[in-house]
């Protein structure tokens, strides 16, 4: 296993639009959609040859969304701005921006489908 092992991420949603909508207004940015016959994604923007990991919202039948014990952390400049925009896009903030010592500072956010996930930055 070569350093920073992940290389993609998926967060499982039910309703895309509203998924979208709040992913898209927390971080600032323009998901793409993928073409799959079978489900629908829509990805972050990622450089796939670069350091760091790749992902989409994925809406597939028969997967639920909420409730999984795995969580992806978005790097920030500063987790307090997007903190406050989870609230302003209709989140719910788990756990507010707290040190982590010489790692930074960490924030725990639930997206509008019940997906937990984290926001890190350095400051």
């Amino acid at each position: 296993m070569s350093n920073n092992p992940v290389c993609w991420f998926e967060i499982y949603v039910q309703d895309m639009a509203r998924a979208r909508a709040f992913y898209e207004s927390v971080f600032s940015v323009t998901l793409e959609p993928l073409d799959n016959p079978d489900f629908e994604l829509w990805a972050f923007p990622a450089n796939m040859a670069g350091a760091g990991a790749g992902g989409a919202l994925v809406r597939m039948p028969g997967l639920s969304s909420g409730g999984n014990s795995t969580i992806v952390y978005f790097a920030c400049d500063d987790c307090a701005v997007e903190e406050a925009r989870v609230r302003e896009c209709g989140g719910r903030i788990q756990r507010s921006k707290t040190s982590i010592g010489d790692y930074g500072f960490m924030a725990l956010a639930i997206d509008t489908e019940g997906n937990m996930f984290g926001l890190h930055s350095m400051q």
